[in-house]
């Protein structure tokens, strides 16, 4: 095509761009050769800086091939080859928007323009393991892979007290489908070997009920909402989330230490392990741990943090703005502090 010689046009053409600009035409190039999926086609070209674009098809050649344009297929569908109509599809766009060819490169190289080399690997971190850290090798004791069995008693306990007058509720039992009955019967012999429930012979009696996580197993729920319209509610603090925002503000990277199944690491007093009682098709239990799903059970699942760390309250927070510097907030406590308390209060973390 470029060694084609230009015909001047009788009236010159005015073009206008996509981005407004008006460019004039006066020369034509006549009978070049298109190829498009293997089809060849002439076509009369009309020389114009078009940017980026190579060709820029005309509506007339379009009409002239009675060319059908599928937009939302990206597809051009040009009749008369056939049985077959000529389906000439667009080229998907990657991910890199801005890539140009070989040709354009090499032109924009000898106009002067400023090239940069640079190599991209893609590398993948293996994900580091619990155990691959010092940290957690030195205390092999607060980081179990599962709890070994009922916790020890505490300076806090779990209590249900009662608004006056109250009286035993007692639900039937939920109908569960038959993959639900199976993962019942498993949990509650994973409860009852852990010493965390014992059979029941309480008045009370809410129904179970499952949940389905993301990752595609079954959490087994107590429906506790009869106990909790009777249960006094417990006003300690919870802690404000837009406070923690504050103090966190700025930092990219966060680390913790978090308590394997926190709330069965907290006894029901005793007095009150009749009301945590739950009807099921295989029996009547009761927990001797805090169970999920009572109205107080935040509340005072705080109430022991903040006792266990009150001397580190706000001590422990450590920012860490980037990987390779770190400022503290309020003081510099090693983890080896935290985990040594964990440790005396025996408390187990994942």
């Amino acid at each position: 095509m470029l060694k084609r010689i230009p015909t001047p046009l009788s009236d010159k053409h005015t073009v206008e761009l996509a981005n407004g600009k008006s460019l004039e035409a006066s020369h034509v190039v006549k009978g070049c050769q298109l190829i498009l999926a293997n089809q060849t086609f002439s076509i009369d070209l009309i020389p114009i800086v078009l940017g980026s674009f190579d060709v820029v098809i005309g509506m007339d050649w379009l009409s002239q091939h009675r060319a059908e344009i599928l937009c939302n297929e990206k597809i051009v569908r040009i009749p008369g080859f056939g049985s077959e109509p000529l389906m000439i599809r667009g080229d998907k766009r990657s991910a890199v928007e801005n890539i140009i060819s070989l040709l354009k490169a090499q032109k924009c190289l000898r106009k002067g323009h400023t090239a940069i080399l640079a190599l991209v690997t893609d590398t993948t971190e293996k994900e580091k393991k619990l155990e691959d850290f010092p940290v957690v090798r030195d205390y092999p004791e607060v980081f179990p892979e599962e709890l070994p069995g009922l916790p020890p008693h505490r300076q806090v306990e779990f209590q249900i007290d009662l608004a006056p007058g109250a009286a035993p509720v007692a639900r039937a039992p939920y109908r569960l489908a038959p993959s639900e009955l199976e993962e019942l019967s498993t949990q509650l012999q994973e409860l009852l070997d852990k010493g965390f429930i014992r059979p029941s012979s309480s008045p009370w009696g809410a129904p179970v009920l499952f949940v389905k996580k993301k990752d595609g197993t079954f959490r087994m729920c107590i429906d506790y909402r009869e106990l909790n319209k009777v249960t006094v509610k417990n006003r300690y603090p919870l802690p404000r989330i837009d406070d923690l925002f504050d103090q966190l503000q700025g930092s990219s990277y966060y680390s913790k230490i978090d308590l394997r199944s926190g709330y069965h690491q907290l006894r029901v007093r005793e007095e009150d392990v009749s009301k945590t009682a739950f009807r099921t098709r295989y029996g009547h239990y009761e927990f001797l741990v805090m169970p999920f799903g009572l109205t107080n059970a935040p509340a005072v699942f705080m109430d022991l943090m903040n006792r266990v760390c009150k001397p580190y309250l706000d001590k422990f927070v450590i920012q860490r703005r980037a990987r390779t510097t770190s400022t503290t907030y309020f003081g510099t406590p090693s983890e080896g502090t935290a985990l040594r308390k964990i440790l005396e209060m025996r408390l187990l973390a994942s």
